[in-house]
């Protein structure tokens, strides 16, 4: 199968992409407005981007057409946010907070989850999440309908145990991220995992 997504099949890219282009790691992003009002939302148009600086970036929708997500709208008015990452334990939670609710509504409580303060950001982070990024914007990019937001990642904070204290790898006993599979509702688990060296 064959697919022109600069011509007919372009109302098709959102499917095709995100269902084929998989697992990816899933982004829980935690922002503040004006107020101090937390907001939290998932997205899994992310990855790390670099290490030198260390960068991530990530992929908000807007709202409709022209309208952002109050996270895209958070940051490009504070520009701060806290990128939670998402484990087996707390992916009910995470999917509870993609609800479609009016601005100001507290997905932080809809869901049922804790917040702890920040170590360099205003926005706080998610208590039940195994790791934290705490990251300033450095750039947010819109092309055509899409909004990229590109920030700098300045602190992690991860829970006791997922890293090896001394050679800092991850122990996979005791990270068990969850990934997004196939749209509209599938995920992985990340237990079956193997390894593989590099050539030399």
């Amino acid at each position: 199968m064959e697919f022109d997504l600069t011509g007919d099949d372009a109302r098709h890219a959102y499917k095709l992409l995100a269902g084929l282009v998989t697992p990816r790691p899933i982004a829980w992003v935690t922002t503040q407005d004006e107020d101090g009002r937390v907001n939290a939302a998932p997205f899994s148009f992310f990855n790390v981007l670099g290490t030198r600086p260390p960068i991530l970036g990530f992929a908000p929708g807007d709202r409709e057409p022209g309208i952002p997500k109050d996270t895209a709208r958070n940051i490009r008015r504070t520009g701060e946010f806290v990128v939670n990452l998402v484990d087996e334990a707390c992916a009910e939670a995470m999917n509870l907070t993609s609800s479609e609710v009016e601005p100001g509504v507290s997905e932080i409580e809809l869901a049922g989850l804790h917040t702890e303060p920040s170590a360099t950001v205003a926005p706080p982070r998610i208590s039940e999440a195994p790791v934290a990024l705490e990251c300033r914007e450095w750039s947010t990019m819109e092309i055509g309908r899409n909004r990229l937001v590109i920030g700098l990642i300045d602190r992690i904070i991860t829970r006791d145990g997922v890293l090896d204290p001394e050679t800092l790898l991850v122990v996979p006993q005791n990270f068990s991220p969850v990934g997004r599979m196939e749209v509209p509702s599938g995920y992985c688990r990340t237990e079956d995992r193997f390894q593989m060296k590099r050539p030399d």
